[in-house]
């Protein structure tokens, strides 16, 4: 491939850009502590491996030029952001919800959180359009192609892999301010307006 170093800043920075993944990740590390936010970020993982086999076998192609399919994994995905954030603003109502457990974090099940996170990357159609008109632009068609994108797969996901982490023990260190009760519910709430709002925008995409 060409320009391995330019596709690893431009990856980097994309990474980076706030999304849903993020917000997800957000809102589960301060309510559950850094496990929440690393078994969402296993979860986003997970979703970005997948992303990167459709790519190499061209199964985003099929997705991307299909306007039924896109629509499909559109509202299927706007529609999850949807519950999602409903969900976190509901839970506001609910005081139990509120309640840290006896080590200060909210109770939660890990494989909830990995599962948020791997449906959320998973279903948005917009990481399956990303695979398909930036990736192959660092692509040499003099070369194997099928490596080509299998390795800038693989190197997109440890960047988001090493993002993330830095980012969970980011917030995760300001857990003493964040994990007030009057600072978690304001941010529970900002986070589900957060995937409220990614998911109508997301339903509202039109088709590249």
């Amino acid at each position: 491939m060409v320009h391995f170093s330019l596709f690893v800043l431009m990856a980097t920075i994309l990474v980076i850009l706030p999304g849903p993944d993020t917000g997800l990740t957000t809102q589960n590390t301060i309510m559950h502590g850094k496990k929440g936010g690393f078994q969402t970020m296993l979860g986003i993982s997970c979703g970005l491996v997948i992303h990167t086999a459709a790519a190499v076998l061209g199964l985003s192609a099929i997705l991307v030029k299909s306007a039924v399919l896109f629509s499909i994994f559109k509202y299927a995905g706007a529609v999850y952001l949807l519950y999602l954030g409903i969900k976190s603003l509901w839970a506001l109502k609910n005081k139990a919800a509120q309640e840290p457990d006896e080590t200060g974090v909210h109770k939660h099940q890990g494989k909830s959180s990995f599962r948020q996170g791997f449906l959320t990357n998973l279903l948005n159609p917009k990481v399956a359009v990303f695979f398909l008109t930036f990736l192959p632009q660092f692509v040499d068609t003099h070369s194997n192609t099928l490596w080509q994108f299998l390795l800038m797969g693989v190197t997109y996901t440890a960047i988001t892999i090493a993002w993330f982490v830095f980012y969970v023990l980011l917030i995760n260190t300001l857990s003493v301010w964040m994990k007030k009760p009057a600072v978690q519910r304001a941010i529970q709430g900002i986070s589900g307006l957060v995937l409220v709002g990614f998911g109508i925008r997301l339903a509202l995409e039109k088709r590249p």
